[in-house]
């Protein structure tokens, strides 16, 4: 039996199962930056090393802020290393419209999560777990996706996934907010969704819950076992009828 559902952030429930580099590569394309995928996918991995090691993300920005600090990171990345040839106003032009491209992608997205949620939300207490820079708080607010009893977030926690424990504080927070034991509500009760399988699915396994994967287009190099999930579904709609 279901008692709390612990939901993951980015991929699950802002592009419903599509990993953030496939989205940001759709806009570089829309766009027309004119590089390679292969190329984009390295700026994508050092943007993502500068924003875990600086704080450029503060807590009050929201998400189109975010990701055009993200594309700005990338687009000069690029630059730096010669891959792209441009003139810094081109840059900067090109990289806030494939930030602006990724935001409106985002809001078409939840048109159709946003709406599961909240359906879920009168149902289960939720919590949000996610490796995320410190202002998801804004985000939720702006998306108005303001469902959740308890938030645990990476960077206010210090604990990332893969780690079980982040899943595990997870856990305890389900606990609190509905005032039950370990005993009255263990681990199987309790329902972790998310969309990468080796950072969601395998450590929220190991601390003992039910997960549901929702499986779409992942970053290409992970190894997976589709009976590890107690469910797997592709789209975020399809979650209710899982429960």
């Amino acid at each position: 039996m279901i008692q709390g559902i612990i939901f993951d952030y980015g991929g699950t429930i802002d592009t419903n199962s599509t990993h953030w580099s496939e989205v940001l590569w759709e806009g570089y394309q829309h766009t027309g930056i004119p590089v390679s995928k292969e190329e984009f996918r390295q700026s994508y991995v050092a943007a993502e090393r500068a924003l875990a090691k600086h704080p450029y993300i503060r807590p009050e920005h929201n998400f189109l802020n975010l990701l055009t600090i993200k594309c700005d990171i990338e687009t000069k990345d690029l630059v730096e290393r010669g891959i792209w040839q441009v003139c810094e106003a081109e840059r900067k032009e090109k990289s806030d419209a494939v930030a602006t491209y990724c935001y409106e992608y985002v809001l078409k997205v939840l048109e159709v999560s946003r709406p599961v949620i909240s359906a879920l939300a009168e149902k289960y207490p939720l919590v949000l777990v996610s490796n995320f820079y410190g202002n998801i708080e804004t985000i939720l607010k702006d998306f108005r996706l303001e469902f959740f009893k308890h938030i645990v977030e990476s960077a206010v926690v210090g604990v990332r996934k893969p780690d079980p424990q982040i899943f595990q504080l997870g856990v305890d927070a389900l606990r609190a907010c509905t005032g039950k034991t370990a005993e009255e509500l263990p681990a199987n009760d309790i329902l972790v969704v998310g969309d990468s399988f080796s950072k969601d699915i395998v450590p929220a396994t190991k601390i003992g819950c039910q997960t549901v994967w929702v499986k779409g287009v992942g970053w290409g190099d992970e190894e997976v076992d589709e009976s590890v999930p107690t469910h797997i579904i592709h789209n975020i709609a399809d979650l209710p009828a899982v429960l």
